[in-house]
């Protein structure tokens, strides 16, 4: 393992209770990532550095951009809809654990085929009778289970090649490989890629161009990148102990944005991470990928 050599060169202080599922579009040169328990969605244009953000009806757990239109996909709390960000206009398409109590959507993204894909987790335990899943949106509008009993469904990307597709359990330290067809969307071969050290939550992730993985590793203090064979190769420490998502834009896919979160952290670890719910941005020597659309 080699000593890292990403540097912190911006922070926007938003001041996010729970940053999260943050990603780049290349098209409009703009990051893009949401405060999922305030509700807000954020858009950051890094040539102005102009920040807009808007409310949202329910808590987002992730989106993606679609193609030739101004829309979001998104997974909002109770499920799969469109948002328009300038009418606050939702169009839902599928609500599978609409009849379960105790879980809400969290993490995904869109494949490089242009699908949706976005998984749930136990937000009470207590009440919950079922485990999360990950879920696939079918052309049809219909949500597609693609893998079951998750506790906290995270990480979710894919290989360069379309050939792997990564998914984490947070509480389980696990991040999962899984073989893919790219046509179908199908998994299989499901294995333990990853075990996270001991008080390190595989959160947030996603693929550079060489095909190595970045884990955002909630309580850790850390963002690790991984090769496609599972060995650390990096390791950057961050300063907070909740880093919750990461993702690779600028102008040349050489930067890396990192959401953060305040959530349950106390008033005295709050004056000493004082970055804390910030998005932070970190120059790198390596490069990312662009990040698919979603295709209608």
């Amino acid at each position: 393992m080699t000593k890292s050599k990403i540097t912190l060169i911006d922070s926007i202080d938003v001041g996010n209770t729970l940053g999260e599922g943050v990603i780049w579009n290349h098209r409009s040169g703009a990051v893009w990532w949401t405060d999922i328990q305030e509700c807000i969605i954020y858009r950051y244009h890094l040539a102005s550095k102009t920040l807009s953000q808007w409310s949202t009806p329910e808590r987002v757990g992730c989106m993606g951009f679609i193609e030739n239109d101004s829309r979001l996909i998104v997974a909002f709390e109770s499920g799969f809809a469109y948002f328009d960000c300038e009418s606050g206009a939702v169009e839902f398409l599928a609500k599978p654990e609409a009849q379960v109590l105790g879980t809400r959507f969290n993490d995904g993204r869109v494949d490089r085929q242009g699908r949706f894909w976005s998984g749930t987790m136990v937000e009470n335990s207590d009440i919950n009778t079922q485990l999360g899943s990950l879920y696939l949106l079918g052309r049809d509008n219909t949500a597609q289970r693609k893998v079951s009993e998750v506790t906290i469904s995270n990480g979710l990307c894919f290989s360069p090649d379309s050939q792997v597709m990564y998914h984490s359990d947070s509480p389980r330290r696990e991040i999962y490989a899984y073989d893919f067809d790219p046509n179908s969307g199908e998994i299989s071969a499901g294995r333990v890629h990853i075990k996270t050290a001991k008080g390190c939550y595989p959160d947030g992730a996603c693929i550079d161009s060489e095909g190595c993985l970045y884990s955002a590793q909630w309580g850790g203090s850390r963002v690790v990148r991984y090769s496609s064979d599972g060995q650390e190769l990096e390791v950057l420490p961050m300063p907070v102990s909740q880093a919750s998502c990461v993702a690779f834009g600028g102008e040349n896919l050489d930067l890396m944005f990192v959401t953060t979160a305040r959530e349950d952290l106390s008033e005295e670890a709050l004056s000493q991470q004082t970055l804390a719910g910030s998005l932070l941005i970190y120059q790198t020597e390596f490069k990312g990928l662009e990040e698919p659309f979603f295709k209608l």
